[in-house]
């Protein structure tokens, strides 16, 4: 039931969704099936082995963390979907943020956590360096092309020329105490 209400709020969005259309006996209303379709939409896009997985360098590793933030059209048509609800359904934002931002952030701040126990970075905060890495991609003006520009989105040298470059600041802001991972800056 819960994958049935994700792909009919992912076609129709929150609001032309009906809550008739299904027997809501496990969920006590709409926002309640909503934010458990929600959730496991996230856990689809954003598994837990996309981040725990991932092998080679520091720089591979967030270039494919990153780029899967913008690129990735599934996270897209999800994440407008949201804020297209969001603007009037405010109940929802808790549901969103838990499941989507939280969670992305907690796992980019146990892939910090590694890099940083293994010395390949110097990470002192993994939540704040986690939070600041999410808003180098979440935050820039290609999100908003990625989302808009499908064409512009999949010729990826802009996209991908950007996500090397926020890496390999975040990488010089983190310091490589043994220079293994700023090829890209040299």
């Amino acid at each position: 039931m819960v994958d049935a209400a994700g792909d009919l709020f992912a076609e129709l969005g929150f609001q032309a969704t009906s809550g008739r259309r299904y027997p809501n006996r496990q969920f006590e209303n709409k926002e309640a099936l909503f934010g458990a379709a929600f959730a496991a939409r996230c856990q689809q896009l954003i598994p837990q082995a996309l981040f725990e997985g991932i092998e080679g360098s520091a720089e591979d590793q967030l270039m494919a963390v990153g780029s899967s933030l913008l690129l990735r059209p599934d996270v897209r048509n999800v994440e407008a979907m949201i804020m297209a609800d969001m603007t009037s359904q405010k109940s929802l934002s808790k549901h969103h943020y838990e499941a989507g931002p939280a969670h992305i952030i907690a796992q980019i701040e146990v892939l910090l956590r590694q890099l940083h126990a293994k010395a390949v970075l110097k990470v002192p905060d993994p939540l704040r360096s986690a939070r600041l890495f999410a808003a180098l991609f979440k935050g820039c003006d290609l999100l908003i092309i990625a989302r808009f520009d499908e064409a512009r989105a999949e010729d990826d040298n802009e996209i991908e020329s950007y996500c090397r470059s926020a890496v390999a600041m975040f990488i010089a802001a983190h310091g490589d105490p043994l220079g293994r991972c700023l090829g890209v800056l040299m």
